[in-house]
């Protein structure tokens, strides 16, 4: 067992040694692929937590590795993680009882099968692109993005697919969600490049748009040739009726009418603001790739530009593409990045784990940018299977435990509709589909109250007044603990049960996805025999486990 364990350990030592560098593109070889032959997710795991303890095996101080959670803890987190909502009691028991060595990997496999898959992942990137709008409008989009990249995530997408999507998109906004980024944006191409370079990058050159960058390399005309790929790209209203919307065009040709607004949308190049004259047209810039310096020239349309662009981005050569992905969902599912904050990279900043970093970047290059495969792997790896502990204090060493997180909008409300066994279908207001229908019922409640940007560190995230009001007096929540309604999953439970310990141990197992604790059945069961009615005492039972910090926490 040692000795493979040693082997092990050389060769992905060997592997991460082989990756060239060059300037700007540190860890990965020339074409950015590692070579050799595919790898389970299993196996690439092994690979990169023999490499990640080598890397940390220097750090001094700092507390002791946490344990390997169990499999109640595991079988929650991968369902949180994947599918946005708890397993349900026959699938803990299910699981637990399971002597399979690899359930884990089956249970993560079976799981990234699952339609809820895409739908989870899909409300996650739409996030990622909405909370840093610059225009309410844009929400108008919304629900094409999610549609838009939950099919592309179900059928497979690669990452590199996805990304080409987004910066070569136009049409309707409400009709095509890839064009949700540019929506979000409002068609703005200084602010287009700067979420293009900081999503799909990891790289944050906005910094260097009124002058240049303080403590990273790029200058001020860098930024603005990023800037120079969207000036053709502009939003135009599209009316249809009742129905209002926005679509994404192409302007090959500088429009004869300026905007009423002033600012320069759809001109056919791209001018550099004068910091001194802000009325002036500026300085013309043509097309460059601030990372590379490839360039196009002056009157290249629209489309050539944007799929340029595209193709720079997602080209095997490019490290930072697969670097800003994996620094992403590894933040997403362990805590933290790399990096930190996620989205801040650059040749100028210095990464946690560097080699291990590398090396999954160029496993993910090699794999066709499979997101399924990059979850499976990180999934797989003793970092991620860790007990949880919270970072607040500073002392821990990097990597050493899992960080506890807040759950996402939608995964709150996925996680209440699937423990309470509530059919969201009945929930939709009446009216004509759209938005406007979308934003009156409780999905859009629980976003507006629970939302937040999926880019900011963890620690940032705070529980509120709002949050805890929602969850108490939310008349959703009032109809679905009724332990009196024979349809609730509370009514039946009671009507089927006349044991009250089986009650307490579904409703924990349905809310928290654990069995009790011996104390928490205990003081369960003491209120339950103190209290005159039956229904009453679980019902308050049920209302005390959902409004939990640990039912709105991933742990």
């Amino acid at each position: 067992m040692q000795r493979s364990i040693v082997c092990l350990l050389g060769a992905a030592l060997v592997a991460v040694g082989s990756l060239a560098l060059s300037p700007g593109r540190p860890g990965l070889a020339a074409d950015g692929v590692e070579r050799g032959k595919p790898l389970a997710p299993v196996d690439a795991a092994r690979m990169i937590d023999a490499v990640l303890a080598d890397e940390l095996a220097s750090e001094s101080g700092g507390s002791s590795p946490a344990q390997t959670v169990d499999d109640e803890s595991y079988l929650r987190r991968v369902s949180q993680d994947l599918v946005g909502e708890l397993p349900n009691p026959a699938e803990i028991t299910a699981f637990v009882l399971d002597p399979a060595a690899d359930k884990r990997a089956k249970i993560v496999a079976r799981l990234l099968a699952d339609p809820r898959y895409g739908e989870n992942w899909a409300h996650y990137f739409r996030d990622v692109i909405l909370y840093r709008r610059t225009d309410e409008r844009a929400l108008l989009a919304g629900q094409s993005i999610t549609e838009f990249l939950s099919k592309q995530l179900n059928s497979g997408a690669g990452w590199d697919q996805i990304a080409r999507s987004f910066i070569t998109a136009k049409g309707d906004v409400r009709e095509n969600g890839s064009t949700g980024l540019f929506m979000a944006q409002m068609g703005q191409a200084p602010e287009i490049a700067a979420e293009t370079a900081r999503i799909f990058l990891g790289i944050q050159i906005q910094c260097a748009q009124c002058h240049d960058h303080k403590t990273d390399r790029w200058k001020r005309r860098q930024f603005h040739e990023l800037a120079a790929f969207f000036p053709r790209v502009a939003i135009r209203p599209v009316r249809d009726g009742e129905r209002r919307s926005f679509e994404v065009v192409s302007r090959d040709v500088t429009p004869k009418k300026p905007p009423k607004n002033g600012k320069p949308r759809g001109t056919a190049e791209y001018y550099m603001p004068d910091l001194d004259d802000p009325s002036a047209k500026g300085t013309l810039t043509t097309p460059a790739f601030f990372l590379t310096g490839q360039k196009l020239p002056e009157g290249t349309k629209d489309a050539d530009r944007r799929k340029t662009l595209a193709d720079w981005i997602t080209d095997k050569s490019n490290p930072w593409f697969a670097r800003a992905l994996v620094n992403r969902l590894w933040a997403e599912l362990v805590g933290h990045g790399f990096y930190d904050p996620l989205d801040d990279m650059g040749p100028d900043r210095t990464a946690i784990a560097p080699r291990t970093l590398d090396l999954l970047a160029s496993k993910f290059v090699e794999h066709g940018y499979d997101l399924r495969w990059l979850l499976g792997t990180i999934m797989a790896t003793e970092r991620y299977q860790r007990h949880s502990r919270s970072p607040a204090d500073g002392t821990a060493a990097h990597f050493a435990a899992n960080c506890p997180q807040a759950l996402r909008a939608d995964q709150v409300f996925a996680s209440l509709t699937s423990a309470l066994a509530i059919d969201e279908r009945q929930l939709v207001p009446p009216g004509p589909p759209g938005p406007q229908k979308m934003r009156r019922g409780p999905r859009a409640e629980f976003d507006r109250t629970f939302g937040y940007d999926p880019s900011d560190p963890r620690d940032e995230i705070t529980a509120s007044i709002p949050q805890a009001l929602l969850m108490m007096n939310a008349p959703l929540l009032a109809r679905a603990i009724n332990g009196r309604n024979a349809g609730t999953v509370l009514g039946k439970l009671l009507a089927a049960e006349s044991d009250d310990e089986t009650v307490v141990t579904e409703l924990y197992l349905r809310c928290l996805a654990r069995q009790p604790r011996p104390e928490e059945l205990a003081a369960c069961l003491s209120y339950a025999r103190s209290t005159a009615d039956r229904a009453e005492a679980f019902e308050d039972l049920l209302w005390a486990l959902v409004n939990t910090t640990e039912f709105t926490h991933r742990k």
